[in-house]
């Protein structure tokens, strides 16, 4: 499943498939543990503000593009936020302080390193003692993930979901995307950020509407390159929701000829650079890939990685956070009244 490759197609299906409803059992199961240790009383809390960035689902709503627009508004208001984060996908269990020209992917994870590039960023298995780290480098913690994880007390947590596909067929690992029921994971929300177009996420707010959470509207943007568009390309994507980035391209006026989708924080090995290379060589098509996986081939071992690296152009996906003014007011009111 999605914990150790792409996420499966009836994930996404607004009705159970017969599939989901066969391990629907084994997801109520998983679920209702998650949910009470997610709702569990935290081991530890450190004095510097910590802000949850999360979600419901296993796989990509935009978290980490997220975080690194809501840094930048932190920053125009005098913070200094430092990113906490699990580093999935690295070998180093920290807690340990990344440096984006010393460390790889392989070391801290793909994501650890984006975000490195752009402030202090902290990679810690114990989120604990990630915090303690991260709260000598600044003067307060932007977490990345840890949304179902109860180690560390979250002074303000925002919970995305997308538009466009919202949690799926409902139910809970393995037989769908949630890591726990919508109705237990709302509570430990403080606000809700709808990311994109679209109805699929409609439940949700309704959950957090009777909640009484305030809630924001975003949306990622591809940067496309005037001379990319009407490009003949093959788009290559080892993230959460791969699918998604393909499909920005072609709306953003790029021929998508083919397309390769790998799972979320996969290293690229020998083979996998090799046949990209052949077949867009063969195809005559341009190379193309995100931000996360020009950081696994940049760091990854091998010529053959770094000739990829140098022939695939990056597509960048910003965030825009609508009402960012009032979202940035309403976290520092909160840390302000907690301190």
């Amino acid at each position: 499943m999605a914990l150790f490759g792409r996420a499966p197609a009836f994930w996404w299906q607004p009705q159970p498939s017969l599939q989901a409803l066969a391990l629907w059992p084994i997801g109520a199961f998983y679920g209702a543990v998650t949910a009470s240790r997610m709702l569990g009383a935290p081991s530890g809390k450190v004095d510097t503000g910590v802000v949850c960035i999360g979600n419901f689902v296993a796989g990509g709503t935009g978290k980490t593009p997220f975080s690194l627009a809501f840094y930048e508004h932190l920053a125009r208001r005098g913070r200094k936020p430092v990113f906490l984060l699990r580093g999935h996908g690295g070998a180093q269990a920290g807690p340990l302080l990344v440096d984006p020209l010393q460390h790889r992917s392989e070391d801290v994870g793909d994501e650890a390193l984006l975000l490195a590039e752009r402030g202090p960023t902290v990679v810690s298995r114990n989120r604990l003692a990630g915090a303690e780290l991260a709260a000598r480098h600044g003067d307060m913690i932007l977490m990345d993930d840890g949304w179902q994880n109860p180690s560390l007390a979250k002074d303000f947590s925002f919970a995305l979901v997308d538009a466009a596909t919202g949690v799926g067929n409902g139910f809970c690992l393995p037989a769908g995307p949630l890591r726990a029921p919508v109705g237990k994971q709302i509570v430990a929300a403080s606000a809700l950020v709808v990311v994109g177009e679209g109805n699929a996420a409609d439940p949700v707010i309704r959950f957090a509407a009777r909640k009484g959470l305030p809630i924001f509207h975003a949306r990622l943007e591809a940067r496309i390159d005037d001379d990319l568009r009407g490009s003949r390309v093959l788009a290559f994507a080892g993230i959460g929701r791969p699918a998604k980035f393909f499909d920005s391209l072609r709306d953003s006026g790029v021929d998508v000829v083919a397309e390769r989708a790998f799972a979320d924080h996969q290293p690229y090995s020998r083979q996998d650079a090799e046949s990209l290379l052949m077949e867009a060589e063969e195809k005559g098509l341009e190379l193309v890939t995100t931000t996360k996986d020009m950081v696994r081939l940049k760091t990854g071992d091998g010529e053959v990685l770094r000739w990829l690296a140098a022939r695939a152009r990056v597509v960048e996906a910003e965030m825009r956070i609508d009402d960012a003014g009032r979202m940035v007011d309403l976290v520092l009111g909160t840390l302000r009244r907690k301190a």
